[in-house]
């Protein structure tokens, strides 16, 4: 009987200490999530399943041209991935001819499916605040990105993390390139 105790207590111990290890990898490592919608196109479509890097960013700050994970804040449980194009205390404006400029510099991208043809809330400059990041979405003209108010800029503190692998499908299994 003390054997068979003693295998029961052994047994929960060890699912214990695997359920806090996958709770600590969830939390505060990675996590898996599905791109819904085509606002990533070409990078990522409709389906396709992502493990997002949430440690990174404890060790550094956000790049130009990441391809990060956010709360769209006024949908609970939803959750929009996009580029990263403005950086803290910078400026960016989109104008009529879909160029984007930050801090009056036109960037040298070649991410956007297309030519910009709605510039939104770009239209006029959008200061960016110590802690405040500008998106798009690569499919630029199907994209609810920085360009719409009820995206806006984003907190550094929303940032979920950083697209790192894609799984599925299996024929583009890889690490995602951002730059």
């Amino acid at each position: 009987m003390k054997k068979v105790l003693r295998e029961i207590l052994n047994t929960s111990l060890y699912l214990l200490g695997v359920l806090c290890i996958v709770y600590l990898v969830i939390h505060f490592v990675g996590q898996r999530t599905q791109v819904q919608g085509s606002s990533m196109e070409p990078t990522f479509s409709t389906a396709d399943n992502l493990i997002v890097d949430k440690l990174s960013y404890r060790f550094h700050d956000p790049e130009r041209y990441d391809i990060i994970v956010f709360p769209l804040l006024q949908e609970e449980e939803t959750f929009l991935i996009k580029r990263i194009i403005g950086l803290p205390g910078e400026t960016v404006q989109i104008d009529e001819e879909g160029n984007i400029y930050v801090d009056g510099e036109v960037i040298d991208e070649s991410y956007g499916r297309e030519v910009i043809v709605n510039p939104g809330r770009a239209y006029e400059p959008v200061e960016l605040g110590e802690d405040e990041y500008f998106v798009l979405g690569d499919n630029r003209n199907n994209s609810v990105d920085g360009r719409d108010p009820s995206v806006g800029n984003i907190k550094r503190e929303d940032i979920i993390g950083r697209a790192w692998l894609r799984i599925w499908p299996l024929n583009k299994i890889g690490f995602v390139k951002h730059r």
